[in-house]
């Protein structure tokens, strides 16, 4: 599977299948929808706590597998499986944010 970066895609494995996952702007809507965010920076808040859920990782993932045109629904992305378990469905989450977002800063003032 071929992930374009630069746009925002990346690559992953989920029940032994390759998969392109991309955080578009209607799947960063539905998210905004799911999390009730007034906006991308409440999204960008709350995915940089670094305290993310069983339930946030489903639906981020699900969110990037919709983006990038797989018609699979968050119950789908519940029984998935990925490398690692838990542990993986957290990198692929947190690959896809910094691809989405960009790094974050380690240290300085808030760019805003």
């Amino acid at each position: 599977m071929n992930a374009k970066r630069r746009r925002g895609e990346i690559a992953a494995e989920l029940d032994g299948k390759s998969f392109r996952l991309c955080l578009t702007l209607g799947a960063l809507a539905e998210l905004e929808s799911a999390y009730a965010a007034a906006d991308l920076g409440e999204l960008v808040e709350r995915f940089s706590s670094g305290r993310l859920s069983a339930t946030d990782l489903i639906r981020v993932v699900g969110a990037g597998l919709r983006g990038a045109g797989h018609p699979v629904e968050d119950e789908a992305v519940r029984t998935m499986r990925a490398e690692d378990g838990a542990a993986g469905f957290a990198r692929i989450v947190a690959e896809l944010l910094t691809a989405t977002f960009g790094a974050a800063p380690k240290e300085g003032p808030d760019p805003r």
